[in-house]
């Protein structure tokens, strides 16, 4: 079940992971920072995931699902341990203040100033634990004119940048048919929960994590505001091709399949080139540099494609991998699956669950050889573990059916 050490065996037993013992609430909804905590639970933290009593997590129903199960959720929600909470009722209040008393961290993207009307804010939060670090994710962070819009992965998507240079240049800008922005905020959250952790261990002291969806995005898309600070510049939509090196595109073999080939170094350039049987470019002035070659990106684009053209994908992949060229076949889901390398690294694993049983899904996302991580379980039902959270702070049957009654679970 667990993803293997680097140089163990496939089947080891999981290891506590190098997070266990730290201990996070996620209250947060969708997918930003519930998949900041996934991320956390993965390596060993005990995720404890908070959800209103009469309105879940939405990510419970997006996409397809089994016998009324969403199965996006059995990811999202793997290693954590669910539990219901009203936040507003102030019975809840009291709960959340009690649990967050003993955390490390909290993951939450409520609007700014939701939690400080519930009198739960980092004044609150911190006066019940000082060495608590507060993960807030937004779309557009804490203060600025835009804070309390709401945001969306898709509108970072779209203002970072992204989608400006997505796409054909005759078409219109395109946005990524999966949560782009909202993973990359998730994998930084992670890692700016990781320092806030570190620093705590030099002050003793938590902190607040101002993370907004616009940013992560924009950081990722490279130099582009250097490029305009001082040239300028504004990229273009160039479809498939880069304007810094060529040839690189999709291309379709005599089979009907796709290939990407990309050609960022130089060697591998010429070798693509003697491949398809036009070795004269490579001495052309133009072909010694990225920027030379993707201006005649049409006549590279025609050359490559007509070769691929005539050939079947497995011809073709062999003979780009016989020349030491960069080439992967296109890739649906069906073949990621099926894909010995994928299978190498288990990169999709196999996790038993109650509800339908067993479930291949993706793996943790990295290996370590002495503390790997592992998946426990996946996504449980919605307050599967309220009681026994409750039970662990002390409370006993009687208090946990009163507040049931109260509505503040």
């Amino acid at each position: 079940m667990s993803r293997p050490a680097a140089a163990g065996p496939k089947d080891a037993a999981p290891s506590p992971g190098p997070l266990d013992g730290l201990r996070v609430l996620d209250l947060a909804t969708l997918f930003a920072g519930p998949l900041a905590a996934t991320l956390l639970g993965d390596f060993g933290a005990e995720v404890i995931k908070i959800e209103h009593p009469h309105r879940p997590d939405p990510a419970r129903g997006h996409g397809p699902a089994k016998d009324g199960v969403g199965l996006w959720w059995k990811l999202l929600g793997r290693n954590k341990r669910t539990m219901t909470l009203n936040l507003s009722h102030p019975d809840g209040r009291e709960v959340l203040l009690r649990l967050a008393a003993g955390a490390d961290v909290v993951i939450e993207n409520f609007r700014p100033g939701t939690l400080e009307k519930w009198g739960l804010g980092w004044a609150e939060l911190s006066a019940v634990n000082p060495r608590l670090v507060l993960a807030r994710v937004t779309g557009f962070g804490q203060f600025g004119p835009y804070a309390r819009r709401p945001g969306f992965g898709t509108l970072a998507e779209a203002m970072s940048g992204f989608a400006a240079i997505t796409g054909e240049p005759d078409g219109p800008p395109t946005l990524p048919p999966f949560g782009l922005a909202d993973g990359i905020a998730a994998l930084t959250a992670s890692y700016a929960v990781m320092a806030a952790l570190r620093g705590r261990e030099a002050t003793g002291r938590g902190q607040v994590i101002d993370l907004a969806l616009i940013e992560p995005l924009l950081t990722v898309l490279g130099p582009h505001p250097l490029w305009y600070d001082q040239l300028g510049h504004v990229q273009p939509r160039t479809g498939n091709r880069s304007a810094n090196v060529a040839p690189r595109n999709t291309y379709r073999t005599a089979d009907g399949s796709w290939v990407a080939v990309s050609t960022s170094a130089e060697s591998v350039a010429e070798r693509v080139m003697r491949l398809v049987g036009r070795p004269e470019v490579i001495d052309e002035p133009w072909f010694a540099t990225g920027a030379g070659r993707a201006r005649h990106a049409d006549e590279l684009d025609a050359a490559v494609g007509d070769w691929i053209s005539r050939h079947d994908r497995d011809e073709v992949l062999a003979a780009f991998e016989l020349a030491e060229a960069a080439i992967a076949p296109v890739y649906d889901v069906r073949d990621v699956l099926a894909d010995p390398q994928y299978a190498a690294l288990g990169s999709i694993t196999e996790v038993p669950d109650d509800e339908l049983g067993p479930l291949r899904m993706q793996n943790v996302l990295f290996r370590l050889s002495e503390t790997p991580g592992a998946i426990r379980w996946a996504g449980r039902p919605h307050g599967a573990d309220t009681d026994e959270v409750l039970a662990a702070l002390g409370l006993d049957e009687g208090e946990i059916t009163g507040l049931r009654e109260a509505g503040a679970l």
